[in-house]
């Protein structure tokens, strides 16, 4: 169950990509796509490398929290190489 909530857990957080300029690599399809896969990315390596232990629980809040940092770096890492492209 813990591999759906990840995903949309970066979805959620990519609806506040609507209030950075749009240097997201690829519009915002882009910013939906690295958020999507960062969520998964940082869901599975947080806090130890894999899925929850138990799969007869329903995953809780931590679970959650687990997916923003790797949705915020894969949103940030594809604004900055963005940036860094227009400026050159």
């Amino acid at each position: 169950m813990a591999i759906l909530v990840w995903p949309m857990m970066g979805v959620a957080l990519w609806h506040f990509a609507v209030f950075v300029p749009d240097r997201l690599w690829g519009g915002i399809i882009g910013a939906f796509l690295a958020a999507l896969i960062g969520g998964i990315a940082g869901g599975y390596a947080l806090p130890s490398p894999g899925f929850p232990g138990r799969l007869d629980e329903a995953p809780g809040i931590a679970s959650a929290l687990w997916a923003m940092p790797g949705a915020l770096v894969a949103l940030g890492l594809t604004y900055c190489a963005t940036a860094h492209r227009s400026r050159r």
